[in-house]
């Protein structure tokens, strides 16, 4: 995920995606499970070889796929979803870190919140195919805003009966806390997994 401008056009990476959907899972499991189950969970998602050498570049989104399915067929929905969670909130301190702006981070945190969090929403949908890939993303700004993607990468081919597409949740929560209201949650209140037509992430401080 990017809020900044990039340096190639979303004609020349379809299907692809930041590589943050990779890296950050990776410090997020090590973190809390130990290098031993990191290298389980990337064997299984056949990206073991990220292990030695993350990626610096737009990655295939099937790869993202794999490893958010491996993640839970090793650990269990119960336990893959609070590091799915944790791998999101570390995108967006990467995100307040390199990509977006200072002077941008300036002006969203003394805007009104309804204001600040249509700025974001914007921001977020330019951008948008660095994340969801070949899935849809829309938004709807209106109090409580409303994040929509459709064909998430995140639970693609999965079924469950609870909402898998934490690492979106986490990535929003934190951006929102920190550039429109610190007491914001995010919710995915519905989730192509347990059979809705699309994931719908509702936010509201």
């Amino acid at each position: 995920m990017a809020l900044s401008s990039v340096d190639v056009s979303q004609a020349a990476n379809a299907g692809r995606v930041g590589p943050n959907a990779i890296i950050r899972v990776a410090e997020a499991l090590r973190a809390s499970r130990g290098e031993d189950v990191v290298e389980t969970v990337f064997e299984a998602a056949g990206l073991k070889g990220y292990l030695d050498q993350l990626p610096t570049e737009m990655v295939d989104e099937q790869e993202v796929i794999a490893l958010q399915a491996a993640l839970r067929d090793q650990l269990g929905v119960a336990e893959a979803r609070p590091i799915a969670r944790d791998a999101g909130r570390r995108t967006g301190d990467y995100l307040l870190a390199n990509r977006i702006p200072r002077p941008a981070q300036f002006i969203l945190k003394r805007l009104p919140s309804k204001l600040a969090s249509k700025t974001l929403l914007k921001a977020i949908r330019g951008n948008a195919w660095t994340f969801v890939g070949t899935g849809v993303f829309d938004a709807d700004p209106s109090y409580p805003p409303k994040i929509t993607i459709q064909d998430s990468l995140l639970c693609r081919g999965a079924s469950a009966d609870q909402p898998l597409c934490d690492f979106y949740v986490g990535t929003f929560e934190r951006l929102f806390r920190e550039l429109v209201n610190a007491k914001t949650v995010v919710t995915e209140v519905a989730c192509h997994a347990t059979g809705a037509p699309s994931c719908v992430f509702e936010v509201r401080w």
